[in-house]
């Protein structure tokens, strides 16, 4: 397992984007300003079309979820589909 991984915490980012709820999962060294970095990389990203709405520390079974790649294929795709399915499967 790499340095980072073991000296890292797993967060929970909600944000709207153009009105739609969505969550991303981060790994982050500790001492940092969570919500501001996460501010600041969502108005990078997306300008005045994302919105922050809540930072947390994941759980444990959300954190024991993500690192078995349990998680949603794709966060921002309502269907749960990965990038590049085919769309006729």
């Amino acid at each position: 397992m790499s340095e980072f991984f073991k000296t890292s915490t797993t967060w929970i980012v909600d944000f709207r984007y153009d009105g739609h709820p969505r969550r991303w999962t981060k790994l982050l060294r500790p001492g940092q300003d969570v919500r501001a970095l996460m501010s600041e990389q969502l108005h990078l990203l997306y300008g005045k079309r994302a919105v922050l709405r809540d930072v947390r520390e994941a759980t444990a079974e959300e954190e024991a979820q993500y690192l078995r790649g349990d998680g949603p294929k794709n966060a921002v795709c309502p269907t749960g589909r990965g990038g590049g399915t085919d769309p006729q499967s």
